[in-house]
C-alpha cells in the first residue's frame, strides 16, 4: 500500500486506502478461475440504473460500459427524477440496478419500491449489508469498502465502479464474450492506483492554481463525462466553488459563452482526443483563451497550462485512475481554501 505522511482528514485517508480496498474487493468477487461470483438474473436485455450524487455518476459510467463492452442497452437516471416520472420502462427483460453507499438513501429506496410495484426485478449495489435497500432487493452486491467517514464519496465510489464493471463483465460473459483480458487488466488496477498517488505533487500544483478561481468549467466526451460530473461535484461539495460540467460537443452550443466570465477550464479525457474534441478545444482557445488544464490524454496540438496523465492502455483502469486524480484535486483545492473537507457546511451523510 502507498503510505502518505501526515494524513489530516478522513477524506485523504480514504483516498489513499483505495488501492488496497479495490484489490480486496476484486479478490472477494472473482475466484481463482476468473469467474465472477455474482448471483444475477440471466434473461436480461436492458439495464436501468437508478442512483443519486456520486452513485449516479457511477451509474453513468456503468451505462456506457454496458454498451461498449457487453453490447447491452443501459441508461442511468437520478432517483428523484425516476420518482417524478408517470411512466417508466417495465418490460420483462429489464433489470433495475440501484446504487447507494449507505443503503438508506431515501429517494433511491423509494425508487426501488416503485420498480417493485411494477413487478420489476431489482439488484442493489451498496456498502451496507442488511441495509433497507439490501433487504428489499432481489439481488445484492456488497461494495466491501468499509466505513467511509468523510462526506465526500471516494472509496465508496470506486468500489461501486468496480462492482458495476464486474456486473458488466458478468453479462458480457453470459453472452459469450471473452472477458479474460478485462479481468487481467483489473488485476493490475491496484498497481495503477499506486502509480496515480505518485502524481500528488503535480496535482497540488494544479490545485493551487485552480483555487484562485471562483468559477470552473469542466468538459469531457464519452465515458469521461461521468468523471467530469464527479469532478464537478467533488470540488463543489468540498470547496464551495461554482463548477459547471458539460459534454464538450454540447458545450459549444451556446453554453460556451460562459467563458466570457473568464473561468478556469478543465478537460477530462480517458481516451485519446478525437478530431472533433481537438477542433473544439482549439476553437475555445482562439475565441476565449481560458486557462486550460487537461486531466488525461492531451497532444501537441493542444497547449494546456497543466496536463496530468497516467500511461495506461486499459480504458477501464485509466478511468479509475482519473477518478483518483480528481479526488485528490478536489481535496487539495479545498485545503488551499481552508475548507473542512470531512464536514462541508450544510451536508450530512448516512454512515451507519
Amino acid at each position: 500500500m502507498f503510505f502518505k505522511e501526515n494524513k489530516k482528514s478522513s477524506m485523504e485517508q480514504e483516498i489513499f486506502e483505495q488501492s488496497d480496498v479495490l484489490d480486496s474487493l476484486l479478490k472477494t468477487h472473482v475466484n481463482d478461475n476468473n469467474y465472477i461470483l455474482f448471483d444475477i438474473p440471466t434473461d436480461i436485455s436492458k439495464i436501468i440504473m437508478v442512483a443519486s450524487g456520486s452513485s449516479y455518476h457511477c451509474a453513468r459510467f456503468a451505462a456506457d460500459l454496458f454498451g461498449n463492452v457487453a453490447g447491452m442497452e443501459a441508461r442511468a437516471i437520478y432517483s428523484s427524477e425516476f420518482l417524478l416520472k408517470s411512466a417508466v420502462p417495465h418490460d420483462n427483460d429489464i433489470l433495475y440496478v440501484f446504487i447507494t453507499q449507505s443503503g438508506e438513501t431515501s429517494d433511491t429506496n423509494s425508487a426501488l419500491r416503485k420498480a417493485k410495484e411494477l413487478g420489476m426485478r431489482t439488484l442493489c449495489i451498496t456498502n451496507k449489508k442488511d441495509s433497507s435497500i439490501w433487504q428489499a432487493s432481489d439481488f445484492k452486491i456488497d461494495c466491501c469498502a468499509g466505513e467511509e467517514k468523510s462526506i465526500a464519496a471516494t472509496k465508496s465510489l470506486t468500489t461501486q465502479m468496480l462492482c458495476c464493471t464486474l456486473l458488466v463483465l458478468k453479462y458480457a460473459a453470459h453472452k459469450g464474450i471473452d472477458i479474460s483480458g478485462y479481468i487481467e487488466d483489473l488485476k493490475n488496477l491496484s498497481g495503477y492506483i499506486e502509480k496515480t498517488y505518485n502524481l500528488h505533487p503535480d496535482i497540488k500544483e494544479m490545485a493551487a492554481f485552480l483555487s484562485k478561481f471562483k468559477n470552473i468549467v469542466i468538459t469531457a466526451d464519452g465515458i469521461s463525462y461521468a468523471i467530469a460530473k464527479e469532478a464537478s461535484l467533488k470540488i463543489k461539495e468540498t470547496s464551495y466553488v461554482n463548477v459547471y460540467s458539460n459534454i464538450l460537443g454540447e458545450f459549444m452550443h451556446g453554453h460556451v459563452a460562459i467563458l466570457n466570465n473568464k473561468p478556469a477550464m478543465i478537460h477530462i479525457s480517458v481516451d485519446e482526443l478525437s478530431y472533433t474534441a481537438m477542433r473544439n478545444l482549439n476553437k475555445i482557445e482562439e475565441d476565449y483563451n481560458p486557462p486550460l488544464c487537461i486531466i488525461g490524454y492531451s497532444n501537441d496540438k493542444i497547449n494546456p497550462k497543466f496536463n496530468i496523465d497516467i500511461s495506461c492502455e486499459s480504458e477501464i483502469v485509466k478511468s479509475f485512475c482519473i477518478v483518483v486524480i480528481v479526488q485528490l484535486l478536489a481535496l487539495e483545492i479545498a485545503q488551499k481554501l481552508g475548507r473542512n473537507v470531512d464536514k462541508p457546511h450544510g451536508l450530512h451523510k448516512v454512515v451507519k
